[in-house]
């Protein structure tokens, strides 16, 4: 516009009009910056009058800290004069008389007057648009997936933070750069062809659907991710709005779920899943053998079908237990196939639960057992004769020591509860003769037929040289012999020999590491018998100790072996207290013998069913003394002879016995004659009376014992021994630490 057409009233008066009209304020200043002219939206805006602003520097309406720098600006515009928006790229401030600060946007323009040239400045408040872009790059950086926007060229413009940390780049180094750069290479060029396919197509969608889409993170790796695009109209052209979703956990999810899926169809077991209410919503392949029902068929169905009619309260009952979020685990049971054959089954039921923890199902494994079960009878019934074919080889081995008069007793043999029971306990009991009774009790270290065998020869043994009349001492230096020759490698045997000798009142004992010998006197409680512990038998080169102990009448002993009082977790020693007060309460209440034995049995041993070891108890009462003894000592010289029968006939007469007088001084009279012709003195003649038996000994200092041998028709002697073994009830020769003891019995 020329100077002088501005000048003219009538132009210058539609300029001013047409300054009011504008939309903007319209602020035009000189070239010193002078404010010449505003409009209405002017004073608006800044707050201020008119007034106030003519003849002002524009600086006024500029924050303090961008003055300096405006000046120069001014300047630099009074060179280039173009039309164009001022601070290009810069964020541009205005500022309110009262102080208040708002962003603007300035569009410059020129005007040449005769008063020199005049800038016109557009000046527009762009503070709701600021707020705006901000809220939408508040929405941007909060939204829970990478937003990338691009332009039609694919040049990226906008990127969130979780961009940054999804590709592994800072914002700087994506801005500008083409959207390419976060693909996979090979994925490349494909990719620019649907980027422009998409500017054609504009619409909210999924990105590559059906397609596996890959990410290309800074350091090289790729991830599987989901894109939706969103198309931008601005005023700058088409932007498109990526949401990348990284989805590398649910591809490894789904992942993991087809295995589940492959595995659960290809199980050997059956796998079905139901509603709490029973309805059947899944059957896999292996339900499908078992019960014979299609998927189809068994699908929507009461999972009651499935049970007999017997079980179908069965059915309710865990379905219950289901709701109040119980794991059944291997419920053994039966179930119907659908030609109606019936199955032994396990099943596992869980129930399943929604996000919220709430029960809304449940899934259940179910295996067929049937062929289990038939082979755990069968088994169950093979074991069973197995175990009574070893208890009767047990027993017989152990044998059933007989009845001896005059010597209650009372016995228990519990065999073991595991494996076939075969163990090597064992225990005996032995007459003796005139009245003496020998009690032997052992333990065969270990179980099974070797223990066994073990037991059955040492048993067979021990009473075969205890029927010798030898010492216990002697009797286990001989079983030790035994077990060597055995030859069976670290085998171990405990044992324990007592003879009784009611006449005396004496117990002799002999133990090889055997448990200790409880002795119960009546009104007097229980304690250990007293003897020397020798070493288990087997391990060799021991010399075996014995000794001698006075029992009173009427006192029980009590052996047993370790599976009594052996038990895990426990001390022995304990358990033996333990035994010795269950044999004390028992005593003090004047029980039996046998009820004794069963009170002490329930006591150590409650379960009958839990014992891994096999027990052996033994209860023998000592008799009574004898009615009568009498003794009488003679010299080794031939009017001994005499002198025995006499006392010897004289003695029955005065028990009574005047009946059996003549076979007793007959046999007195050949015992004493061999032990004067091949003996030593002095000679010791002891009788003994029983209600039922007259024992009579002669003891001698020679430790030869004497042999029965037949005698030719001419010889004079050697009919002695012959005449005792056929007269008399009973007769034997027992070696002393004297010397020997001839005895024969006459019954009365």
């Amino acid at each position: 516009m020329r100077a002088r057409e501005f000048e003219s009233p009538r132009v210058e008066d539609r300029f001013r009009g047409l300054l009011e009209a504008a939309p903007d304020a319209m602020v035009i200043v000189d070239g010193s910056g002078t404010i010449r002219l505003v409009n209405a939206q002017t004073e608006t805006l800044f707050g201020y009058q008119r007034a106030e602003l003519l003849g002002r520097p524009v600086e006024m309406l500029i924050p303090g800290r961008f003055r300096a720098h405006h000046s120069v600006h001014r300047d630099g515009y009074a060179v280039t004069r173009q039309v164009r928006p001022m601070g290009a790229g810069l964020e541009l401030h205005g500022l309110r008389k009262d102080g208040s600060e708002f962003p603007v946007e300035i569009s410059l323009s020129p005007l040449e007057t005769s008063d020199g040239l005049l800038v016109s400045a557009a000046v527009r408040d762009v503070s709701e648009r600021k707020a705006a872009e901000e809220r939408f790059r508040s929405l941007l950086e909060s939204a829970p997936d990478a937003m990338v926007i691009v332009d039609d060229n694919g040049t990226i413009k906008l990127v969130n933070a979780q961009t940054e940390t999804l590709f592994g780049y800072p914002r700087k180094e994506l801005l500008g750069r083409p959207v390419e750069l976060l693909v996979p290479e090979r994925f490349r060029s494909h990719h620019k062809l649907h980027r422009a396919g998409y500017a054609t197509n504009q619409q909210v969608r999924p990105m590559g659907a059906g397609l596996e889409l890959h990410g290309l993170r800074k350091d090289g790796s790729e991830f599987p991710v989901e894109i939706s695009l969103s198309p931008l109209e601005t005023s700058d052209g088409l932007l498109v709005s990526a949401a990348v979703r990284d989805v590398s956990e649910r591809k490894a999810a789904e992942a993991r779920i087809n295995e589940l899926a492959a595995l659960v169809e290809s199980s050997q077991d059956a796998i079905l899943a139901k509603t709490l209410d029973g309805r059947i919503t899944y059957w896999n392949t292996a339900a499908q053998r078992l019960y014979g029902y299609t998927a189809e068929e068994a699908i929507g169905r009461h999972v009651s079908m499935l049970a007999p009619a017997e079980h179908k309260d069965e059915i309710i009952l865990l379905l219950e237990r289901l709701r109040e979020g119980e794991k059944i685990e291997h419920f053994e049971t039966f179930r119907l196939t659908s030609i109606g054959r019936m199955l032994d089954v396990d099943v596992t039921l869980w129930p399943t639960r929604d996000p919220g923890g709430r029960v809304i199902g449940a899934c259940a494994i179910v295996r067929d057992i049937s062929d289990r079960k038939r082979a755990e009878a069968e088994l169950t019934a093979l074991y069973k004769q197995q175990k009574h074919i070893a208890l009767t080889l047990q027993r017989s081995l152990m044998g059933t020591p007989p009845a001896i008069p005059g010597l209650p007793t009372a016995s228990r043999y519990r065999p073991a509860t595991q494996g076939a029971g075969v163990g090597g306990d064992w225990f005996d009991l032995i007459p003796l003769g005139a009245g003496r009774v020998g009690i032997v009790i052992g333990d065969v270290m270990g179980r099974g037929l070797e223990a066994a065998s073990v037991m059955g020869q040492l048993r067979a043994a021990a009473h075969a040289l205890a029927k010798t009349g030898m010492q216990p001492r002697q009797l286990m230096q001989a079983l030790d012999a035994v077990v060597a020759d055995l030859d069976v490698p670290d085998q171990l045997v405990t044992c324990c020999y007592l003879v009784i000798a009611p006449d005396t009142g004496s117990v002799t004992t002999c133990s090889a590491g055997h448990l200790p010998t409880l002795v119960a006197v009546p009104r007097d409680g229980t304690r250990r018998l007293p003897a020397p512990v020798n070493a288990p038998l087997g391990v060799g080169d021991v010399l075996y100790q014995q000794s001698t102990v006075e029992i009173p009448p009427g006192a029980t002993l009590v052996l047993y072996t370790d599976g009594m009082v052996e038990t895990p977790g426990s001390d022995i020693e304990y358990q033996i207290d333990v035994l010795t007060a269950a044999l004390s309460d028992a005593f003090t209440s004047g029980a039996g013998l046998e009820t004794v034995a069963d009170h002490v049995l329930a006591t150590l041993l409650p379960d009958a069913e839990a014992h891994n070891d096999d027990v052996t108890l033994l209860l023998a009462q000592f008799p009574a003394a004898p009615l009568a003894t009498a003794t009488t000592e003679l010299p080794a010289v031939a009017s001994a002879v005499s002198e025995g029968r006499s006392f010897a006939v004289k003695t029955l007469t005065e028990w009574d016995c005047a009946h059996r007088a003549d076979d007793a001084r007959l046999l007195v009279s050949e015992v004493l004659t061999n032990a004067v012709q091949h003996a030593e003195g002095p000679l010791v003649l002891h009788l003994r009376r029983t209600d039922t038996e007259l024992a009579i000994e002669i003891s001698d200092q020679s430790p030869h014992l004497p042999q029965p041998r037949p005698a030719a028709e001419d010889d004079e002697s050697g009919r002695g021994l012959i005449l005792v073994d056929t007269l008399a009830d009973s007769w034997g020769v027992r070696p002393t630490d004297q010397g020997k003891t001839t005895w024969f019995t006459l019954r009365l």
